[in-house]
């Protein structure tokens, strides 16, 4: 049987690097990881390369008989948006456009990774459906909707079938809370080291937090569908505010220090996705937050590479 090559672009990163281990252990799958730098720790069966996403030359090489291309690679995050947006659409937004007229002329495909966290915005109707109109209040979720509404441009003008994956708030191994994202990582690893967990705001934030794993078999999921939806949430369907998260995580790091600071005005107040339309495809049972926040924790306690720190 021919295998599905799938290129993951961005595949040293958080995502990218969960995706390579996941995704190496599916039959139907050969997998290429593409980013600045080959990694140092490689998963088997993974085919590296190093370049550069946004030299059109190599992209174009790196895409040649390449069946499915996911795309996990930003400039840009919430956070720094404010300053940096212009970079981000100077560069994210239009490589990607190029990256999609390239996959098109050659007949690949594309799943695009989306931020469910950021492109919705301030939403009255909790969870949020894939058909909710979208209202980002940050740059970076500005930027994230302007390629998926390229996408789907593409998909109506030229009977494609790019996906757009709108993925809430992930976590677990491999992430790193000092590129900008990751509150529960943040909050386990300052705990372990003894540090003050900055919370910005009151605390009442809500988040859809979802655990890497899971979210690596739903975008392998997305590589196998063949219907006729476009957009997914990728998400747990359930929504925890900080203050929640910070009461379950002192259960077992009594140590946990935690100060508030003044609200930023990128962060919506509460996200929770709908995640029904992925689950009708998707064949198993999510990790709780308790067993998630749990298992990350004790892997890192027990990791002896403290370079994720």
């Amino acid at each position: 049987m021919k295998k599905n090559r799938v290129l993951i672009i961005g595949g040293n990163g958080f995502i990218g690097t969960n995706l390579c281990r996941v995704l190496s252990h599916k039959e139907n799958l050969e997998i290429h990881s593409f980013d600045l730098v080959v990694p140092e720790e490689k998963y088997e069966g993974i085919i590296y390369t190093e370049g550069d996403f946004f030299d059109n030359d190599t992209l174009k090489h790196q895409i040649d008989e390449i069946d499915t291309v996911i795309h996990a690679i930003s400039t840009v995050n919430p956070g720094n948006s404010t300053k940096r947006y212009i970079e981000g659409y100077q560069r994210d937004f239009l490589q990607t456009v190029n990256l999609c007229n390239m996959l098109i002329a050659q007949g690949s495909n594309l799943i695009f990774l989306s931020s469910g966290g950021t492109v919705y915005g301030e939403q009255k109707i909790q969870p949020i459906r894939e058909d909710a109109y979208p209202l980002p209040i940050n740059h970076y979720g500005t930027i994230k909707l302007c390629i998926e509404n390229v996408i789907r441009t593409f998909n109506h003008e030229l009977i494609s079938k790019m996906r757009i994956a709108r993925v809430s708030n992930p976590y677990g191994p491999g992430q790193d809370y000092r590129k900008g994202i990751g509150f529960i990582d943040a909050a386990i690893k300052k705990a372990l080291h003894k540090e003050t967990l900055e919370v910005w705001g009151d605390g009442n934030i809500i988040r859809d937090y979802i655990y890497i794993d899971d979210l690596c078999e739903m975008i392998n999921c997305l590589i196998n569908y063949k219907g006729e939806e476009d957009v997914f949430n990728l998400s747990s369907n359930c929504g925890t505010s900080q203050n929640t998260m910070i009461s379950e995580l002192k259960e077992f790091i009594p140590s946990l220090s935690v100060v508030y600071e003044k609200k930023r005005n990128v962060d919506a107040s509460k996200i929770i996705l709908n995640n029904e339309r992925i689950m009708s495809i998707y064949p198993y049972t999510l990790t709780s937050l308790e067993d998630g926040i749990k298992k990350y924790y004790e892997f890192l306690k027990n990791n002896d590479d403290k370079r994720s720190y």
